[in-house]
């Protein structure tokens, strides 16, 4: 059984006990939180809308993502700008499709 949710603007397939990492959500660590957006749920090949499913997950960390560098620069102007990026994420475990 997996379904399909959709946060921050991302879609993800996800099924009970997997763990996933998505843009920074509120809430504690530890904290249980409830995914309404759900697109769709898969039951052995079943397929149904996700009106009405929801999906629960517990938060396990708040992190920062890989540095993206920002590199701007025109030639022959002696114009050089370098600057980086982390994003702030969350790792969620799925705890239940119901």
């Amino acid at each position: 059984m997996f379904a399909v949710v959709r946060t921050g603007g991302k879609q993800y397939r996800v099924s009970t006990d997997d763990q996933i990492t998505v843009e920074k959500l509120e809430g504690d660590a530890g904290s249980t939180i409830t995914l309404d957006d759900v697109l769709m749920v898969s039951n052995d090949g079943a397929i149904t809308l996700g009106a009405g499913v929801k999906v629960t997950a517990e938060i396990v960390a708040h992190n920062k993502g890989d540095k993206v560098i920002i590199f701007k620069k025109r030639r022959r102007h002696n114009y050089r700008r370098k600057n980086g990026h982390r994003q702030h994420q969350t790792v969620l475990k799925i705890v239940a499709i119901a």
